[in-house]
Formats: structure tokens, C-alpha cells, sequence
């Protein structure tokens, strides 16, 4: 027996209390068998009872603690190697899912499984709303729960969203750590949760939702418990970000496969695309025209295609295209616009193909831009031209002693015929600023720019002339036989209006019969052209075109002609030669009518007539002359034109005699 042994221990010593044994034998066989914690009291008990010795006792009492902590360190690495199995296996479970609904609830299901609680959920941010909204639940009754949205920083899961950091609480209710809203808790208090945890879904260093467990109890959420959750929320933001990958790749994978489709269905359209690219470029590179080019397009499309000036385009489709930059339909015909930045050109009409393809509207467009290219190449080749027709007037209007043989050399090698009929016209854009000033436009003079541009190149398709003078633009332009200077002014004014998109106004002169052989006449006429233009704005019917006849009585003041028997002609012709042909006393009546203030009955004192014979002369003159004869203007006119015929015929009476 052992020296320390009391002789009056009770009974003999188990085999595992034995003084000779090592103290930490009898705790050795606990740990093997798995026992409970409260059998590592005994063999200390044992040794009390059998009356060891005190070193003996605090060698077992060590032994005991050591084996305890062993004990509780094997619980937890099982408990962990559970944990990590549970996770394995969930990462294995959502990485065989590939639907985002079914790996969103596999996500919560594991959740509420792995911590045992009665509630999972997660809610996703939405970052168009700049909030967090619930996605899916497991365990939930309450519909205004499942309906919850969270502003970021509301509630314990807007504070998770926004500080992607875990937060755990005991008794929600009870927690002043986060904002507690009405519509927030009356969701949770709807579903009586009381314990809750929530952990971020991390993605990279943002956070695209969180993940919930909860419990209708106060509960103490362990820090492994919460590790474990984040674990879990770790793969289930893997597995929700490769769902939207692949929902994304499915995606555009249909997107691909449609527009694979649509190419092969394409094929044939690309192939004429690509043809009429090509035999485009051929055509400018050797110094194709605007006709070859339509020719190109027409036979590629099969169709009508041809190439019309600004004024013979449909008027409204030009604009829209203009303003569009594409082709665009009118009627069964499609109207795209030949445009070099702000100037319509003219336009290419493709006509009966009114269901057009899209391909095929875009080489309509292509064409026109080839289109407005040789025009411009072909303007720039004629601006020396241009410029040589502008110095030529310019001679005409400011040198009138030019040797006239010179002029029409100069003349011809632009093509113009300086002995036939020609008319002056003065044109100016409605509100630009009028210069004192001669010669080419000021740099900052966008506007006469445009204006010079589109009348040189009108005056060079009429053969004329066109020059920059006094802050517009003036062009001498030949005369038909028969032809009219007033009608000239307004096709002038209307063709330059659609060309620059603003109105124009132009004023025109009498005819200039042979500029070339009275060189002077020439720059008389402009200055005829220049009033009857300012006359025009004056009269408010700017953007107009017009010349002196068109202005009654004042055109005498404008001309400078002074066409006295063109303008009683014009106004009391009808009646003199109705008095002529018919012997009748029209001319007689209508003065006496005028000179008794329009009173018929003075009118018959003064004719020495009934008065239905001074009624019914009145009336074949209404016919005559137009039913408002006797407005203030016209009666003004008439009254002016009879007292020019009175003097005409009392001067030729003299004469006579």
C-alpha cells in the first residue's frame, strides 16, 4: 500500500484511483467512449472517498479540466466538420440549379435547415429604387411580411443592406440599434418574429441583398451560428450571381440565334447593299453624274429612281426627310433628301415601292449622300466659273463704258448671250442685314454666303449672271420672247425660299433689251429691281417676288420707264376697248361717275341719261373691271388711270392739230 494511502479508506481502490496510475488515465476511457460532462466527476469523487492524497486529488482535479477542454474542443471540430459538410453539401446543391426562383428558395430552405430556426427569408436591393425588397421566405404566414420593401437603413435588414455588415438581435421590439418604421414593424410584428439575424450577400464589395433567419422566440444567435450564416450567404451569392450569368447567356444566346436568323434571312438584301456600295464608289472615283447614279440605284432596287431639284420634290416629304436625315415614305414613293448641311440639293425619288426594306432604305440614303457629294464636287469645280460670271455683272453695273465686244467675248465663254432680252433681278433674304457695301460676302455673312450660292448656281442653269451686291444678291437672267419679268421675280423668289428654308424676296426690273450693246441699262434696271424689292417688304409681303407692274399706280413711281400708256392699259383697257369695238360710252361714264362723287343720280344730270342707263353702264363695267373696282385702292387707280387717258388724248388732240 502506498505511504500516503489512509489505512482507513473504505473498501479497496478502483484499479483506474490507483496511486501507481497516471491522473489522467481514468479521463482517457471518458474521452474515448464519448461520455457526458458530468462523468468526469468520478474518478475525482472516487479518489475523495478512498482517502487519497491531497497532491493526488489536485492532479486528478487537473486532469479533469484538461480533459474537459479536450472534450469541449472535439464537440466543436465535430459541430464545425457538421457545419462544413452541411455547407459542402449546400454548395453542391446550388451549383447543380441553374433557375434563379429555384436557387433563390434552395438558399433560404438550407438557411432556416442549417440554424434550425421557424423563419428564413432574403430580400434583394433594388438599385433603381435605392432600396431592399423581399424576394422569397420559408416558414412565413404573414402576406404584408412577404410584401416588405426596406429603405437602406431602415429596420435591421436596411441596416445590414447598407452597412453589409451581420446584426443579430435577441427581441427585435426591444433593439434601439436600428430605425424602426411603422410599415416595418407591423410586417414583423405580423409574423411575430422576435429573434432575428441577418447577413449581407456579398458580391465583390457590394452587397446585392440579405439573408435572414428568425425565430417567434427570443433566441441567442451564437457567433458561430452567425459565422455559419454568413458562410452560407457567402455560396448563395455565387450561386445567385452564376444564375443571372446564365439566365443573361441564355439570353443572349436567343438574341444571337434570332439575329443569326435574321442575317441568313438578310443574305440576299446585304449582298445588293454591298453591291451598290461598290458600283457607287466606281461612279465617283471615275467621275460618275447624279443620272448615273440613279441609274445605279434603280437597277439594285428595281425600281424607278430619279434624281429632282428642290422645287419639284414633294414639298412636305423633303422636309421630313431633311429634318429626319432618312428616307422617308410619301405615298407608295420614297423621297430621300440630297442635302449638304443646312441647303437641300434636290432629292433621289424612288417611285412604286412603298413597302421598302429597311436595307434598302439605308442604300437609298447612301445614294443620296454620294448624290450630294458630285454635286458638290461639281459646284466646287464650278465656283471659278461662278466667280467669273460675278465679276462680268459686276462690270456691267458699276464700269457702264466696257468695250461691249469684250463683254460678249466674256460673255460666251460662260455661255450667256449678252444681246438677247434680259431681266434684273435684286433678291434678299427675309431679315438679312443690308450692307452699303460691295463684293463678296463678309466672313461672319452666313446668310448672303447661301444666298450667293444658290443664286449663282441658278443663274448658271439659266445661263444668266449673279453677283453679291448691297447685302444680297443680284442676277441678271435672260428673257423668253413673251416673257414676264413680274412672273420671273416670283419663281425666282419661290425656287431660292425652298433652296435655303427662309424666305426670299425679289424685286425685278423692266426687260434690258441687249445688255451687252447699252451696258448702262443695266445697272438702271438694278436699281429699278432694288425698289421694287424694298417696296415689297414695305407693303409687308416680304418673301414675295414682284415687279413694277405689279404695284398699280406706284410701279410708276418705281419704274424707271415710267410706262404711263402701259399702266392706264393695264388698268382701263377691258373698257376702252369695249367702248372701241362697240361705240359705246363706258370710259365717258365711268369719269363722270368718279367726278360726281359716285352718285348716280348726278351722274345722269351731268350724261344728260336716265339713270337706269347710268345703273346699267356702271354694272357692264363692274364686269369689266372686276367686282372691286370701287374699293378705295382700285378706284384710287382707276381715277388716276382716267386722268392719264384724258391727258394722253388732250396731248395727242394738240398734237393733231
Amino acid at each position: 500500500m502506498p505511504h500516503d494511502q489512509p489505512a482507513s479508506a473504505p473498501g479497496p481502490a478502483p484499479a483506474d484511483a490507483s496511486d501507481h496510475d497516471p491522473a489522467e488515465a481514468p479521463f482517457l476511457g471518458l474521452l474515448a467512449t464519448g461520455a457526458a460532462a458530468e462523468e468526469y466527476e468520478r474518478p475525482v469523487l472516487r479518489a475523495r472517498a478512498g482517502g487519497a492524497a491531497a497532491a493526488r486529488l489536485a492532479a486528478l482535479e487537473r486532469a479533469k479540466l484538461l480533459a474537459l477542454r479536450v472534450r469541449t474542443e472535439l464537440e466543436d471540430r465535430r459541430r464545425r466538420e457538421a457545419e462544413l459538410s452541411a455547407l459542402y453539401a449546400t454548395a453542391h446543391d446550388l451549383a447543380g440549379l441553374r433557375d434563379l426562383d429555384a436557387v433563390l428558395r434552395a438558399i433560404v430552405r438550407r438557411a432556416r435547415s442549417l440554424l434550425g430556426t421557424e423563419v428564413a427569408y432574403l430580400t434583394l436591393n433594388d438599385p433603381a429604387a435605392g432600396d431592399t425588397y423581399m424576394r422569397v421566405t420559408d416558414g412565413s404566414v404573414s402576406a404584408r411580411f412577404q410584401q416588405l420593401r426596406l429603405a437602406m437603413g431602415e429596420g435591421l435588414g436596411g441596416l445590414v443592406a447598407q452597412t453589409a455588415r451581420p446584426y443579430v438581435t435577441d427581441s427585435y421590439f426591444h433593439d434601439e440599434r436600428f430605425r424602426h418604421t411603422r410599415t416595418i414593424d407591423s410586417g414583423v410584428r405580423d409574423e411575430g418574429l422576435v429573434a432575428i439575424l441577418g447577413v449581407p450577400l456579398l458580391l465583390g464589395s457590394g452587397v446585392i441583398g440579405v439573408l435572414f433567419a428568425a425565430d417567434r422566440r427570443e433566441r441567442v444567435f451564437e457567433p458561430g451560428q452567425v459565422a455559419l450564416l454568413a458562410a452560407h450567404a457567402a455560396h448563395a451569392a455565387v450561386a445567385i450571381d452564376t444564375a443571372n450569368l446564365l439566365a443573361e447567356t441564355r439570353k443572349t444566346l436567343t438574341e444571337l440565334e434570332a439575329a443569326n436568323e435574321i442575317i441568313r434571312d438578310r443574305s440576299s438584301v446585304i449582298e445588293r447593299a454591298s453591291d451598290v456600295h461598290d458600283r457607287l464608289t466606281e461612279l465617283v472615283l471615275r467621275g460618275g453624274g447624279v443620272q448615273d447614279v440613279a441609274e445605279a440605284v434603280a437597277e439594285v432596287l428595281d425600281g424607278d429612281v430619279e434624281f429632282t431639284e428642290p422645287g419639284r420634290a414633294p414639298a412636305a416629304a423633303l422636309d421630313r426627310s431633311r429634318a429626319d436625315g432618312h428616307a422617308v415614305r410619301d405615298g407608295a414613293d420614297w423621297v430621300a433628301a440630297v442635302r449638304a448641311g443646312g441647303e437641300v440639293l434636290g432629292a433621289l425619288v424612288l417611285r412604286g415601292h412603298p413597302a421598302l426594306d429597311p436595307v434598302d432604305q439605308r442604300t437609298l440614303e447612301r445614294a443620296a449622300m454620294v448624290t450630294s457629294l458630285l454635286l458638290l464636287a461639281r459646284r466646287t469645280a464650278g465656283e471659278a466659273e461662278q466667280r467669273v460670271r460675278g465679276e462680268l455683272l459686276d462690270d456691267l453695273l458699276d464700269a457702264a463704258a466696257r468695250d461691249p465686244r469684250l463683254l460678249r467675248e466674256r460673255a460666251a465663254r460662260v455661255g450667256a448671250d449678252l444681246d438677247a432680252p434680259h431681266v434684273v433681278l435684286a433678291a434678299r433674304m427675309s431679315g438679312a442685314p443690308i450692307s452699303d457695301g460691295a463684293g463678296p460676302p463678309r466672313p461672319d455673312g452666313t446668310d448672303r454666303r447661301r444666298l450667293w450660292s444658290a443664286a449663282s448656281h441658278l443663274a448658271a442653269t439659266r445661263h444668266g449672271l449673279a453677283a453679291v451686291r448691297d447685302g444680297g444678291a443680284v442676277l441678271l437672267l435672260p428673257l423668253e420672247p413673251g416673257g414676264d419679268p413680274a412672273h420671273t421675280a416670283r419663281e425666282i423668289a419661290a425656287r431660292l425660299g425652298t433652296a435655303l428654308h427662309v424666305p426670299v424676296t425679289v424685286g425685278a426690273s423692266a426687260p434690258v433689251p441687249a445688255p451687252a450693246a447699252r451696258p448702262a441699262a443695266v445697272a438702271d434696271a438694278y436699281a429699278e429691281a432694288r425698289r421694287c424689292r424694298e417696296a415689297l417688304c414695305a407693303l409687308g409681303r416680304a418673301g414675295q417676288g414682284a415687279a413694277a407692274a405689279d404695284f398699280g399706280f406706284l410701279g410708276l413711281l418705281l419704274a424707271d420707264t415710267r410706262d404711263v400708256d402701259g399702266f392706264v392699259h393695264r388698268t382701263l383697257g377691258a373698257v376702252a376697248d369695249y367702248d372701241a369695238r362697240r361705240g359705246t360710252e363706258l370710259l365717258r361714264t365711268l369719269g363722270a361717275y368718279f367726278a360726281c362723287g359716285m352718285s348716280p343720280a348726278r351722274t345722269k344730270d351731268e350724261l344728260h341719261v336716265h339713270v337706269n342707263t347710268v345703273a346699267q353702264r356702271l354694272e357692264r363695267v363692274g364686269r369689266l373691271l372686276g367686282p372691286d373696282w370701287q374699293t378705295p385702292a382700285r378706284a384710287l387707280e382707276i381715277q388716276l388711270a382716267l386722268r392719264l387717258h384724258q391727258l394722253s388724248a388732250a396731248v395727242t388732240r394738240e398734237t393733231e392739230e
